[in-house]
């Protein structure tokens, strides 16, 4: 009973310290880096004593079912926790460098306007971080999963009267969010695999994961896919690795415990924590071996040719990571797990060092310069040399690779829907889901062959509304609309499936259409106060004339997203449990439209509230120096 009060108190003492760190006033820097400071310091003290008596008393892994949310005849949703070696070694190592950055902060930081908001996001984090670390099953993991997604974009706009910051925020949160599918496909599919919330440690049974894996090989791999798809974004593996570099636009301490230590680990830890599932998949073991050996190829390169420290450290531990996910597919867990914390130490390291070694390394440059005689390079014949170095100094255009095949397409899609209007929402799709309605409450007398297809029907017409919804750019409040239209064709295409009642679509709806009220009160209020600054087509900035608007529109928007643990994210993890098996377009259009959805939101808030200010009559700093 001791040691689950223990693992229970890695989540809980973070929670306590970011609420404490909420309710300190803005000039008091002292508190609010002690705060911090004594937070991380005793989750890494318990960490490291616990460990300690963990070895000494055999290493058995420890499954706690902690708390049940919600549960129905069908489904239940439970926070569990789960501590082995890689839980051990992921606790231990992040409470150890997040103590080292809160100390650096504490003094970097010092008279910086957002100092308290910047620990509040260190702590908040931290608190992401050891819910995925210590996660025992698939929702608790998405669960952190998020909460690490969210303090990524708030970090990286940390700058965000900055135009580049908000910009790369934008774009490092998309990029989690399309990784975010294959962590809800999986899930979705493990449900039908497993037939409950399956917990990792029961992954560990081999007998149990053999038997099932020979009679649903197609379910398994694809499976295993999506959760190599999901670590890959989180890693910035290929193709995702062009999102790393644009995410050092934060802070020097938050580019080294995310992007350097912590944050881009999470893949690797996907991997490990799910490895017992796929080890003995070819297909998938191949797969990610070529996904680690083409981001370590080409983050070597790159890294060669980058002209800034920040960004060569970036595409340097890329690389790193990527020979990781090829020792996890290997078998080596030990391994990776020992590189995981070389190359965290490394990278913190060499972040928090980089302002001072630029300019020693200039000066050293300037006084003691000697030219390199050979290199690996040389050895190439001249025209392949310079075609690698080429594209190297392009980033082998990963960036246009996911503008072109990824966002590219969603646009387009989304601008030839301009003639959904206020008006055609009003006339068309209004009546149009009524017709839907009636026809659920008379589902009995419609032909099976229509029944079987109104589903799918439905679901894709909410991914048509977030699709335009994504593309718009004159009007916020008819982007939010459409994306709150989304959840309602949701709900009404999974209604159609057996056992999903009228019940859970009020659990689902009641918090969509709060965060949809409120969201729509801020935008109308903002819209009346700044008539001649209201779309996106630009960053506004409103946020800096009007931060508590901002934060009640940042809060109602991750309401609607479904941001943990919400009833909006209750309600998408019990839709999904409602999904069948067969049913796999209605999976993908229902995550896809989750994930652009969310997009879509944060697009909303960055553009209106976020980025330098329109108004002039105070010091605003230049777009890009």
């Amino acid at each position: 009973m001791e040691t689950n009060y223990i693992i229970a108190s890695f989540v809980l003492v973070p929670l306590i310290g970011f609420l404490a760190s909420l309710l300190i006033a803005e000039k008091n820097e002292s508190v609010i880096s002690k705060i911090a400071f004594y937070t991380i310091g005793v989750q890494l003290f318990t960490a490291f004593i616990f460990i300690i008596y963990w070895l000494l008393t055999g290493m058995q892994s420890i499954n706690i079912k902690e708390v049940t949310i919600f549960q129905s005849k069908e489904y239940e949703f439970l926070v569990d926790f789960y501590f082995d070696k890689v839980t051990a070694v992921y606790i231990f190592i992040g409470a150890f460098l997040t103590f080292l950055i809160i100390r650096y902060s504490s003094f970097y930081l010092h008279m910086e306007s957002g100092y308290k908001r910047f620990f509040n996001t260190i702590l908040f984090f931290f608190l992401g971080y050891n819910l995925t670390v210590l996660s025992g099953n698939f929702e608790t993991l998405f669960i952190g999963w998020e909460l690490l997604g969210i303090s990524s974009f708030l970090l990286i706009a940390f700058y965000k009267d900055r135009y580049l910051p908000v910009r790369n925020a934008v774009k490092v949160f998309s990029i989690y969010r399309i990784g975010d599918v294959g962590i809800l496909l999986a899930m979705w599919a493990s449900h039908h695999l497993w037939h409950e919330n399956i917990t990792f440690s029961k992954l560990t049974n081999y007998d149990l994961v053999h038997h099932l894996l020979m009679d649903h090989s197609g379910t398994g791999l694809f499976i295993s896919v999506c959760l190599m798809i999901a670590a890959a974004a989180k890693s910035a593996q290929f193709p995702f690795s062009s999102w790393l570099p644009r995410a050092m636009e934060g802070p020097t301490p938050s580019s080294a415990i995310f992007y350097g230590s912590l944050s881009v680990h999470f893949g690797v830890f996907l991997l490990l924590r799910t490895h017992p599932f796929w080890e003995h998949q070819i297909v998938a073991k191949v797969l990610i071996v070529l996904g680690g050996i083409i981001t370590a190829t080409i983050g070597f390169f790159i890294s060669r040719v980058q002209s800034t420290i920040k960004t060569q450290i970036a595409y340097a531990s890329i690389s790193q990571i990527g020979i990781m996910f090829i020792e996890v597919a290997l078998g080596f867990e030990t391994l990776a797990l020992f590189h995981f914390a070389g190359n965290a130490f490394l990278r913190t390291y060499q972040l928090l060092v980089s302002p001072s070694v630029v300019s020693y390394l200039i000066r050293d440059q300037f006084y003691h310069f000697q030219p390199t005689h050979s290199t690996v390079e040389n050895t190439l014949p001249k025209r392949i040399q310079y075609s690698i170095y080429l594209l190297s100094l392009k980033e082998w255009y990963l960036d246009t690779l996911i503008n072109k095949f990824v966002f590219g397409p969603i646009k387009k899609i989304g601008h030839k829907l301009d003639f959904i209007t206020y008006k055609n929402v009003l006339f068309y799709l209004v009546p149009s889901y009524l017709f839907g309605l009636l026809l659920y409450y008379f589902e009995e007398s419609i032909p099976d062959i229509i029944r079987y297809n109104l589903p799918g029907t439905f679901s894709f017409i909410g991914l048509i509304l977030v699709f335009k919804s994504f593309s718009e750019r004159k009007y916020p409040r008819l982007a939010w609309l459409l994306v709150a239209m989304n959840h309602l064709w949701i709900a009404l295409a999974v209604s159609f499936n057996e056992h999903f009642d009228f019940s859970h679509t009020l659990l689902y709806l009641s918090g969509v259409i709060p965060s949809v009220l409120v969201g729509l009160f801020c935008l109308e209020k903002l819209r009346r106060m700044e008539k001649g600054n209201f779309d996106m087509n630009q960053y506004y900035g409103h946020g800096y004339q009007y931060p508590k608007l901002a934060l009640v529109f940042l809060i109602s928007a991750l309401a609607l997203m479904g941001f943990p643990i919400t009833l909006t994210f209750i309600g998408e993890d019990l839709i999904f449990s409602h999904i069948q098996e067969h049913q796999y377009l209605l999976a993908f259009f229902n995550s896809l439209s989750f994930v652009l959805g969310g997009i879509a939101l944060i697009r909303i808030y960055a553009r209106l509230f976020l980025g330098p200010h329109v108004k002039t009559n105070h010091p605003t700093p230049l777009k890009s120096s």
